[in-house]
């Protein structure tokens, strides 16, 4: 005696939804994150100045001193006691990165001093500061 045998049927992926798919997670991965580098980690007030000269093509690594007397190294919180090996360990890379410092007009200029001198110490011989280009004022 035969039995009818019901056919099973092979279960299949439907190719067209799942490209559609990954393609709107693409979007959407690709918009998240070209707009999370435009936003500053850390938001200071730079000083004026009426001379200044353009920083050069390299990116450096930015040293920061927030109005808080919080120290940063390219957004990283560096306290004082650990900046001057955090630097040496910087400055042992090859080829050395070049470091820039930038400092809010209300941060206390001896934690600019101390942050100066670790700097020095672990060898870098300049130390660049960015500030906000002032207007140029007649000379007499």
């Amino acid at each position: 005696m035969r039995f009818y045998e019901k056919r099973r049927r092979h279960p299949t992926i439907i190719v067209v939804t799942m490209i559609d798919i990954f393609c709107v997670l693409l979007i959407f991965f690709i918009v998240a994150t070209t707009f999370r580098r435009s936003n500053p980690a850390i938001k200071i007030a730079l000083p004026e100045a009426k001379t200044g000269q353009p920083v050069s093509a390299t990116e450096p690594v930015i040293l920061t001193v927030a109005p808080d007397e919080k120290i940063y190294l390219d957004a990283k919180e560096v306290p004082l006691a650990r900046l001057h090996e955090t630097l040496v360990q910087l400055g042992k890379q090859t080829p050395q990165p070049s470091l820039a410092m930038q400092a809010d007009r209300k941060a206390p200029f001896g934690l600019i001093v101390k942050v100066m001198d670790a700097a020095k110490d672990a060898g870098f011989t300049t130390l660049p500061a960015f500030i906000e280009q002032g207007a140029p004022s007649a000379a007499p």
